[in-house]
């Protein structure tokens, strides 16, 4: 009997079929697209980690023997372990895999404390760690990103299951009277919500699965198109991947779902009695007195039905609401927030950079006392200019004596600094990059800063950012340092244990024409090759003041040549070094084809979120509104026409459309004002370059799929006889 009055009810409500199955199809295809697009992201972050630093979890550094190693591979929770080749002075990494590494930070301390020579350094992989959601208890800050990804991830997840829940839920409601007359013959609780359940399965089971394999198959194809856009500057290929347990979780979820939204439905009326569900309408009714002003203001007596309507269906209504605004506002801010970037970048790094450098080498693992042979690169006939040096990070002691009388006034070197620099009694210990150049560059550079040409010393760029009075894009410099009572400075390097004397030749106040970046509060000092091979004897390269590369900065002769250029380059570094290099026209493009596939991808992202409200939209307008046939026909035999019902629509379509319009600009608007404040960019500047056409093609899309959802499921609604409908329980 059940049996076939399920199969009567499909029969004689294929809208309200369809509904429940296009939702269930949409939600399992967009589940399974999202579940298995995140789990490909996070798989390549964990690749792209294992590649750039390796597997392990916990590391320790110290010089130990075979008996603490055997040690450390007998501990209970220890898989395997990896050592270094030790250093010069015997120290080794020790690099260890855990069978369980979520007791990391508990076992790693303790493994140290049972060791004969107590370790150097205890190091935990936390990048890899993070990503299995593995943190230090004792950290006060955990990565954000990957908990965000899991937190949209799951708000996304939610509204999927809300289409199928939503879907059910009407339905179910809308039967209540036919329930209610079967009760009232016999039929008790548990049979109705069997029959419920019986129905789910039967409408569900195929597009729950077709959905879930559709979603798979356009996370391969989104897959490879994003992979397609990012090629050319993956650190890594990426691979597409797949998992049986997502499809066993999508599955279960949807399945899960289904069985929920039937039955709690059924839970509700299997408390109500006989008589209630045999008078209890299929529509929503309003608790208390509610009014729809602004609606009424404009639309009259249509825009007051339709708000009260909306009122009552606000439940139905709430999925589209969110998914349709999130979706919008995401998109909004990201591309406000991509062009603000993109300004920020041309100005601050582009433009300030574009008479800096052409092409750029960075020669590895050699010191520039090691490398030779590159004037034959600088006598080129391309080559305008070519700068050979080496950056060093040291220290310098200062004294508040030396400190200048500008920066005096404004409360010293701590009131501009603040915690970048460390005060030890009357003394100060400032971070000194000390960029270390070939001495045809030097004397170039003495000649630019209007210093005598010569290689005896050094040449202190004597400037300090104000911080109190200028920002950083528009940045005002005082003297560091009184330029009449220093000829020298000991350099020292960060562990404070070795130290040399440096004259000073003179003091400028530019840098030199090189793509560098040095700290707020740094003391550039810029050394000759020769006065730094003088230093070098004495203090040596083994006492770790120095990063071991080298760098070519190269200047054309022109900007269409730069290409060319670099390949000669190329081909002369490459028979006797090891080097990365790159153009500043190749890197300006590459860094726009970056920007470009970030708005495609984050932007496909938002047009799927959008998707997930449209189809909640169809998924009301095919199915729900077919069940308020019964409100519209009341509508009409208190005297509202076709054309009002009509208008009815077109109004309750555009609040839909419109809302998450009317919330999101606002919000856009104050970002952009609040980012080019926060940025110190001019709003002119971002106003002329304002992402207007693709936020315009967003509002067209949501603005076109309600409406278009509304047509039709109003155009279903006036074939049928109003009159009819009254009467009619197989068409509630």
């Amino acid at each position: 009997m059940w049996k076939e009055y399920s199969l009567s009810f499909i029969k004689n409500n294929k809208a309200s079929s369809i509904s429940i199955m296009i939702g269930a199809l949409i939600a399992s295809m967009f589940l399974s697209l999202i579940c298995c697009l995140f789990y490909n992201m996070w798989q390549y972050d964990v690749n792209r980690i294992i590649y750039e630093e390796g597997d392990w979890q916990g590391a320790l550094v110290g010089k130990f023997d075979e008996t603490d190693l055997t040690k450390i591979k007998n501990h209970a929770n220890v898989a395997d372990l990896i050592v270094d080749d030790p250093s010069l002075d015997g120290t080794i990494v020790v690099k260890i895999y855990f069978h369980n590494p979520r007791q990391i930070y508990y076992d790693l301390p303790r493994i140290a404390q049972n060791l004969s020579t107590v370790p150097s350094d205890i190091a935990y992989h936390e990048t890899l760690l993070a990503q299995y959601l593995i943190f230090d208890p004792q950290g006060e800050e955990h990565p954000l990103l990957l908990l965000f990804y899991l937190f949209v991830l799951g708000i996304t997840s939610v509204s999927l299951i809300l289409i199928i829940r939503n879907a059910f839920e009407f339905s179910m409601a809308s039967r209540i009277h036919q329930f209610g007359i079967l009760s009232s013959v016999g039929a008790t609780p548990g049979q109705i919500r069997l029959c419920l359940l019986q129905e789910a399965a039967i409408l569900c089971i195929m597009p729950i699965l077709m959905g879930s394999f559709i979603g798979i198959g356009l996370c391969y194809g989104y897959f490879r198109f994003a992979n397609s856009i990012t090629s050319d500057y993956q650190r890594i290929p990426a691979v597409f991947q797949y998992h049986s347990r997502i499809w066993l979780v999508t599955i279960l979820v949807s399945i899960l779902t289904v069985l929920l939204s039937a039955w709690f439905p059924a839970r509700k009326m299997s408390k109500l009695s006989t008589l209630e569900t045999i008078f209890i309408g299929s529509e929503e009714g309003l608790k208390g007195k509610k009014r729809a002003p602004i609606l009424t203001a404009f639309f009259g007596i249509e825009g007051e039905l339709t708000g009260l309507s909306m009122k009552a269906r606000k439940k139905a209504l709430r999925t589209t609401t969110r998914s349709l605004t999130l979706s919008f506002l995401a998109f909004s801010l990201f591309l406000c927030f991509i062009t603000l970037s993109t300004i920020s970048t041309k100005y601050t790094y582009f433009e300030r950079n574009k008479n800096t450098w052409d092409i750029m080498v960075e020669i590895k693992d050699t010191p520039i006392t090691q490398v030779h042979n590159i004037s034959e690169i600088s006598k080129g006939s391309n080559v305008e200019d070519a700068v050979l040096y080496q950056k060093v990070e040291l220290y310098t002691t200062i004294t508040e004596e030396q400190i200048s009388n500008e920066l005096m006034k404004l409360g010293g070197l701590s009131a501009v600094a603040g915690e970048s620099v460390q005060k030890k009694d009357a003394s100060y210990l400032v971070s000194m990059p000390l960029l270390i150049m070939d001495d045809e560059s030097f004397l170039e550079y003495c000649k630019q800063a209007g210093i005598k040409e010569q290689t005896s010393g050094g040449i202190l760029s004597n400037q300090i950012w104000d911080s109190l009075n200028s920002n950083f894009r528009y940045r005002e410099y005082l003297p560091y340092i009184k330029e009449d009572t220093q000829n020298s400075l000991v350099i020292s390097n960060p562990e404070q244990e070795v130290f040399a004397e440096v004259p000073i030749l003179g003091y400028a106040n530019v840098e030199p024409l090189l793509r560098e970046e040095y700290s707020d509060y740094a003391l550039l000092q810029v050394l000759p090759l020769s006065v730094w091979k003088t230093i070098n004897a004495d203090i040596g390269f083994n006492h770790g003041i120095t990063e071991q590369n080298t760098y070519l900065r190269i200047l054309t002769r022109d900007e269409s040549i730069i290409d060319t250029t670099m390949e000669e380059v190329k081909k002369i570094l490459e028979r006797d070094y090891t080097i990365e290099i790159e153009n500043r026209v190749q890197q300006e493009i590459t860094n726009g084809k970056i920007i470009q596939g970030y708005k495609i991808v984050v932007g496909s992202l938002c047009v799927l979120l959008a998707i997930i409200g449209i189809s909640n939209i169809f998924s009301v307008a095919l199915g729900f509104i077919h069940q308020r046939k019964r409100e519209f026909a009341r509508y009409i035999s208190i005297g509202v026409t076709p054309e009002g019902i009509r208008k009815m629509l077109i109004i309750e379509a555009a609040a839909i459309a419109g809302r998450p319009l009317i919330i999101t600009l606002p919000l856009t608007i104050l970002f952009v004002i609040y980012a080019t404040k926060a940025s110190y960019l001019d709003l002119n500047e971002f106003v002329v370059q304002m992402p207007i056409l693709p936020i315009s093609l967003f509002m067209a899309m949501i603005v076109v799929f309600v409406g278009l959802a509304y047509y039709i499921g109003g155009r279903n609604i006036c074939r049928y006889n109003m009159s009819e409908v009254l009467k009619d329980d197989t068409m509630i």
